[in-house]
């Protein structure tokens, strides 16, 4: 299996040469002590080691060793080597809100002195070296939207803060200073990593938040999702509360989104979204942009297995209704202008906002799967037909999947899709294969629903 990113010079360790020490020097300008070197499982969940910055000659060097197996959805089973975590300098990012003297690096697992491509960094990579083969960058931002909640001794679930009760919350100023401590405590933390923190604010559900900021390349972006994350988890927990990013945690509320702003660029800086005299829509695109758009509409169904990969996904996209009378996630494989009922939405020339993923999503799965969809789409000079208009929905449009079980089977019907990650299907199944097994585990449970449906049924 070969990964489309450089292969690491040769040396001693077969891995990328450790001097001159660039994370030494950031440790050293920052006071930091120790680094947590940080990878994700193809779950999302992320994986560490905490090195102290003595034995950093031994991270860069690519000493640092994991079970694969043990560390998550990795495509590795317990026989085999292990991944050895690579650190990419560029993500440095001191945690001193968490632990003063503290910082995190993401890391690109390697296997044999190869990146290893099953790794979720990896594949993103791979994505955009692909894009960067056809004169390409990609740039995107991110809404992370989260709920603060507390947990009883039964397991049921509680808004944090007991006030933050109605029915429409969204944007109450009140929900908000209540929760001020915990919000300018993160704002300030994402702002001194020089990230640009530019709003905070209550989202649509009861207890339900979101905390922007500013666009980068897609890589970068992917980074700081999974740091955010982290930040959230561990300074929510100093106060008693658990941020969930859980697509759909109660039933009558909004679910939490992971929305995507997507923008390409050429290899000289100029943006190619922009109408270039082929605005056949009338959205101010041009004929690269609405391309893009075609290809990920295009391969929605299967790109849905990416952005919504749990089973909880699509109770988010299932839902009716929601105590706000909004659900704010389409089901329907469809774009419009400046319209948040459509899975793609349009606000300006510049970007597409891709609404249909949610927060369970791994961004950098998440992002390679739709650079993928999306070069599809230009490669094969794809349409997407005229927008629709504002709630607009069409007959012939992608009815999104209504289960992860027809989110996989979608996927492994879907070619380009299928080899989305690193360029291979056998990435591509053991992924599927992973998730279908997942629903199945769901789907032998007995629920209080089925007890209460059918106990005295007959």
């Amino acid at each position: 299996m070969t990964a489309l990113v450089s292969e690491p010079s040769a040396g001693l360790t077969g891995f990328p040469d450790a001097s001159p020490s660039p994370l030494a020097e950031l440790a050293a300008a920052h006071g930091t002590k120790f680094i947590l070197a940080t990878f994700v499982d193809m779950n999302g969940k992320p994986c560490a080691k905490l090195v102290p910055v003595s034995a950093l000659a031994e991270l860069e060097a690519g000493k640092l060793g994991f079970a694969g197996y043990a560390a998550g959805l990795m495509g590795q089973k317990p026989q085999d080597g292990d991944l050895c975590a690579v650190p990419d300098a560029a993500s440095f990012t001191p945690l001193d809100a968490v632990r003063p003297g503290l910082a995190l690096v993401h890391c690109d697992p390697y296997v044999d002195g190869k990146p290893w491509p099953f790794a979720p960094r990896v594949i993103l990579k791979n994505a955009l070296a692909r894009l960067a083969g056809k004169g390409m960058t990609a740039k995107a931002g991110a809404e992370v939207e989260y709920y603060l909640v507390t947990m009883g001794e039964d397991g049921s679930l509680s808004t944090a803060d007991a006030k933050d009760d109605g029915p429409h919350p969204c944007y109450d100023a009140r929900g908000v200073t209540r929760m001020y401590e915990h919000l300018t405590e993160v704002s300030e933390a994402m702002n001194a990593l020089g990230w640009g923190n530019y709003a905070n604010d209550h989202e649509d559900g009861a207890g339900q938040f979101e905390q922007n900021f500013d666009y980068d390349d897609a890589l970068v972006t992917a980074d700081r999702v999974v740091t955010l994350r982290y930040l959230l988890n561990v300074l929510a927990g100093q106060r008693g509360m658990v941020a969930t990013f859980m697509p759909k945690p109660f039933t009558n509320r909004t679910g939490n989104g992971l929305h995507f702003h997507l923008s390409l660029w050429n290899d000289g800086g100029q943006e190619l979204f922009p109408e270039a005299g082929d605005d056949r829509h009338g959205l101010g695109f041009s004929g690269t942009a609405y391309g893009f758009v075609a290809g990920l509409l295009a391969h929605a169904p299967a790109l849905q297995a990416f952005l919504a990969p749990t089973v909880n996904s699509y109770k988010r996209t299932g839902a009716t209704t929601t105590e706000s009378g909004a659900t704010w996630s389409t089901n329907k494989a469809s774009y419009g202008g400046n319209d948040r009922t459509h899975m793609i939405r349009v606000p300006d020339t510049h970007r597409i906002e891709l609404r249909s993923g949610d927060g369970s999503a791994n961004p950098y799965l998440a992002l390679a799967a739709a650079i993928a969809a999306g070069l599809d789409g230009i490669e094969r000079k794809l349409d997407p037909g005229a927008p629709c208009g504002p709630g607009e929905r069409r007959p012939e449009a992608h009815t999104l999947p209504a289960t992860l079980l027809h989110a996989v089977q979608a996927l492994r019907e879907d070619p380009v899709m299928l080899s989305a990650l690193s360029g291979s299907e056998e990435v591509g199944r053991y992924y599927a294969a992973a998730k279908e097994e997942e629903f199945l585990q769901w789907h032998n449970q007995v629920s209080d629903w089925e007890v209460h449906r059918y106990l005295t049924a007959v």
